[in-house]
């Protein structure tokens, strides 16, 4: 019989934080969006909501510990 390899565990905190796209975009929440946004103006509030994308090699970073890559 043929020995397995182990398998790679996923970090749940990056699973926490980004997601991976059908494409392979990996996105990430804003941040500065949680708390104090009384004083924060209207468009700063719009800008930083939803979900953005990450630059290239972060995301290749993120994917392996997601274990997509």
């Amino acid at each position: 019989m043929k020995k397995q390899s182990k398998k790679m565990k996923i970090k749940k905190s990056v699973r926490n934080r980004f997601e991976v796209t059908k494409t392979g975009k990996v996105l990430r929440m804003s941040s500065f969006n949680r708390h104090l946004r009384r004083k924060k103006s209207k468009k700063q509030l719009r800008r930083l909501k939803g979900k953005h994308p990450i630059s290239n090699a972060l995301s290749i970073k993120v994917k392996k510990l997601l274990g997509k890559l």
